[in-house]
């Protein structure tokens, strides 16, 4: 014989939110009244019997209500009863004392932390002694992480509740909090301050070796950046392209040192001590075919010999006394040459560019 489960099934929790929100709809079950008259005889006696009374006793009573909710971490329902007895004008302003704090106590809870502030203040300005609303002020400023207003919550309370331990470790938590804030502050306001000297010193090289910035509108995506040398402070480092217009193709050499020759580079990029490149289909590019060009924010055109440094081209960059500035472009972080075979092709591109730059 099969085991067939004995009593009523455990109910999922959709079946189970859904029983308990029919029940809302039970007179006795609701967890608030309605405000209007009703036509239903028993909500309509409940309701009598909810507003019997004078109103502090019918504000107790719907203190107790909300208590009750509230215990049970239904924090929700807790603070419509508070109202309810908040809104029948209690005369004891201890009453009303009471409903206000435990209406912030249940807005703590929800994290609507300015109706918290606005339920402490009303409490303060009937008893400026409420270690109550202090404490929740103060928590409720903290999580805003207005840290200084809630220490100064926490030393106003403590200047006449000395001994209330949840106001001493609500300050040591405040005080930590600022602390942390204050140190991350800092730390921000020394990366700033470096980031704005590191700037002005790269602004101050760049002028000095007559190199324009041509920043890309929309930001770098260039991975490499002028920068300068770790061990040498005023020696830069500086990433290049070496074009190939012939074949629309470069190289990219991330690091090229300002005082290094650009014999350096070329002799281990191409023939003979470098690899033969794929796209050179003629067998053109070899180290002692090559020729390099540079072109200059105001299109000059200028040879560049492979014995130079960048150093030397940033002097013959510079524009003649009178004139314009003039100097090498930096765009997106780095500086262009064109790479070409002596002969033909060098002389078709040149004269390209001279009609380019007349036009």
């Amino acid at each position: 014989m099969e085991n067939v489960p004995v009593g009523p099934r455990e109910l999922t929790k959709e079946e189970l939110d859904a029983k308990l929100a029919s029940l809302d709809n039970i007179p006795l079950f609701m967890k608030s009244l309605p405000e209007e008259e009703s036509e239903n005889p028993m909500i309509a006696a409940l309701q009598d019997l909810a507003y019997e009374g004078t109103p502090d006793e019918v504000a107790t009573n719907f203190k107790e209500q909300g208590n009750e909710y509230f215990k049970g971490k239904r924090y929700r329902e807790a603070a419509g009863f508070y109202k309810q007895g908040i809104d029948v004008k209690p005369t004891d302003a201890k009453i009303l004392i009471a409903l206000l704090n435990n209406m912030a106590a249940c807005n703590l809870e929800l994290q609507n932390y300015g109706s918290v502030l606005k339920d402490c203040s009303a409490v303060l300005k009937m008893d400026e002694k409420s270690s109550k609303a202090y404490y929740r002020s103060g928590q409720a400023l903290m999580s805003l992480d207005r840290v200084d207003e809630a220490l100064d919550c926490c030393d106003r309370c403590l200047a006449f509740d000395p001994e209330n331990q949840g106001i001493k470790a609500l300050r040591d938590r405040v005080l930590k909090r600022k602390e942390a804030k204050e140190k991350k502050e800092r730390e921000t306001q020394e990366r700033l301050r470096k980031e704005k000297e590191a700037k002005a010193a790269m602004q101050a090289a760049f002028r000095a070796r007559n190199l324009i910035d041509i920043p890309k509108p929309d930001g770098s995506s260039n991975p490499y950046q002028p920068r300068f040398d770790s061990e040498d402070p005023s020696m830069m480092v500086l990433p290049v392209f070496f074009l190939y217009p012939q074949y629309a193709t470069s190289d990219v050499i991330p690091e090229f040192y300002e005082d290094t020759t650009f014999e350096a580079h070329l002799e281990q990029i191409f023939p003979p001590k470098g690899s033969p490149s794929p796209w050179d289909l003629n067998g053109e590019y070899t180290y002692k075919n090559l020729v390099i060009y540079a072109m200059t924010h105001r299109k000059r055109l200028l040879k560049v010999g492979k014995k130079m440094t960048l150093q030397d081209i940033f002097k013959a960059a510079k524009g003649k006394p009178g004139e314009a500035r003039d100097g090498l472009e930096v765009k997106d972080g780095c500086i262009t040459f064109v790479v070409l075979p002596k002969g033909g092709e060098e002389a078709k591109w040149v004269e390209e560019f001279k009609k380019t730059r007349e036009g």
